[in-house]
C-alpha cells in the first residue's frame, strides 16, 4: 500500500509539472501599450510642419523604412510617416503597432496559436529594435514592436509625451474580438455612442498596460451604418491616434504662440466627450485625426462605466 501511495504521489507530481510546462509554453509575452501609428503623407514638408511645429515632436530617421521618417514623442512612442504609394486607397493609415517585451516569444506564441498571416521577426532595426507584422481579421496591418533603449530629449514645445490610444474603422466586432480579446488578451475598458441604442466606440486596453485600442464601429447598430460609403474625410476621422494631456485648457493654450495660431487649419473642440473626458481634435495635412484627450474623466460617462483604470501621465 505504501509503495502504491508513493507512486501515486510521484505520478501526481509529474502530471503537475507537465501541466505547468504546458501552461508556461502557452503563456503570452507582455503587450504593454501603444508603440506607434504609421500614416501616409502626400506632402512630406507639410507633414513635418504639422508634427514638429504644431505637435512639438522630434523628427528622426525611420528605423523600419528608409523612405519614411518618425516623429518621436517619447523614448518608446512615435508617429511613423511614410510617402503615399502611387497605388493607394482612400485610407491614410498603414499600420498600428503595439509594444511588446519580447517580439520573438510573441511571434512563437501567435504561430503556435494558429496565426498564419504573419511575417518573420525583423531584427535589423537601425536602433536595435525588433518587430513583426500580422493582420487582424478585417485585414488591418498590425505590428508588434520591441523597442531598444533610445535616448530622447523632448522639445520644450512638445504638446504631449504620451499616445494613449489608437482607433480605426471596424465592421464586425465579434471578428475583431476573436483576435484582440480572445487571442491577445485585450481587456474591456469602455463603450459608448452618440445616440441611445447604438454602439459607436468600443475600447479595450492592452493586456499589460492602460493604453487602448478603439473600434470605430460601422454597421446598422452604429451611427456610421455602411462602411462602403465612408469617404476619405470620414475615414481620416475614424482612423486616428490620441495624445493624452493632463489639462485640456493648458494644452489648447499652448497651441497659441504670441498672436500666431499653431492650430492646423482644420480643428474642432475642445468639447466634452461621451466618455466624460475633455477632448479636442487636430488633423494632419492628409486628414488623419489627432485627438487630444485628458487622461482622466471629469464626469460620469454615457452608456457604460469604465471597467479598468484610465492611463496616467
Amino acid at each position: 500500500m505504501y509503495m502504491q501511495q508513493s507512486w501515486f504521489r510521484i505520478g501526481l507530481a509529474v502530471l503537475a509539472f507537465s501541466t505547468s510546462l504546458a501552461l508556461n509554453a502557452q503563456e503570452r509575452p507582455r503587450i504593454t501599450g501603444i508603440s506607434h501609428m504609421a500614416v501616409y503623407t502626400s506632402d512630406p514638408a507639410a507633414s513635418e510642419h504639422f508634427y514638429v511645429d504644431e505637435l512639438g515632436a522630434s523628427k528622426e530617421p525611420d528605423p523600419e523604412d528608409p523612405q519614411g521618417v518618425i516623429y518621436r514623442v517619447s523614448e518608446q512612442q512615435f508617429i511613423e510617416v511614410l510617402p503615399l504609394p502611387s497605388q493607394h486607397s482612400i485610407s491614410r493609415m498603414d499600420h498600428v503597432a503595439f509594444a511588446t517585451s519580447d517580439a520573438d516569444a510573441l511571434h512563437t506564441y501567435l504561430v503556435d496559436k494558429g496565426c498564419r498571416d504573419i511575417d518573420p521577426v525583423t531584427t535589423i532595426g537601425k536602433d536595435g529594435s525588433k518587430w513583426f507584422f500580422t493582420r487582424d481579421p478585417e485585414g488591418n496591418r498590425v505590428e508588434f514592436y520591441q523597442a531598444a533603449d533610445h535616448p530622447f530629449h523632448a522639445a520644450n514645445t512638445l504638446l504631449s509625451p504620451r499616445i494613449i490610444h489608437v482607433g480605426y474603422l471596424v465592421k464586425d466586432r465579434a471578428k475583431e474580438d476573436s483576435f484582440y480579446r480572445d487571442l491577445l488578451g485585450f481587456r474591456p475598458y469602455w463603450y459608448g455612442a452618440m445616440h441611445p441604442g447604438k454602439v459607436d466606440w468600443v475600447s479595450q486596453q492592452v493586456p499589460d498596460g492602460h493604453d487602448w485600442l478603439e473600434y470605430m464601429m460601422t454597421g446598422p447598430d452604429s451611427d456610421t451604418p455602411d462602411a462602403s460609403k465612408v469617404d476619405a474625410r470620414q475615414l481620416g476621422v475614424l482612423n486616428h491616434f490620441s495624445l493624452g494631456v493632463p489639462n485640456m485648457e493648458r494644452a489648447v493654450t499652448a497651441l497659441y504662440v504670441s498672436d500666431a495660431i499653431r492650430f492646423s487649419p482644420r480643428h474642432d473642440g475642445p468639447q466634452m466627450g461621451k466618455d466624460g473626458k475633455w477632448q479636442a481634435n487636430l488633423y494632419d495635412p492628409d486628414g488623419t485625426r489627432v485627438e487630444l484627450m485628458e487622461f482622466q474623466p471629469v464626469m460620469k460617462p454615457c452608456c457604460s462605466d469604465f471597467t479598468a483604470e484610465s492611463p496616467a501621465e
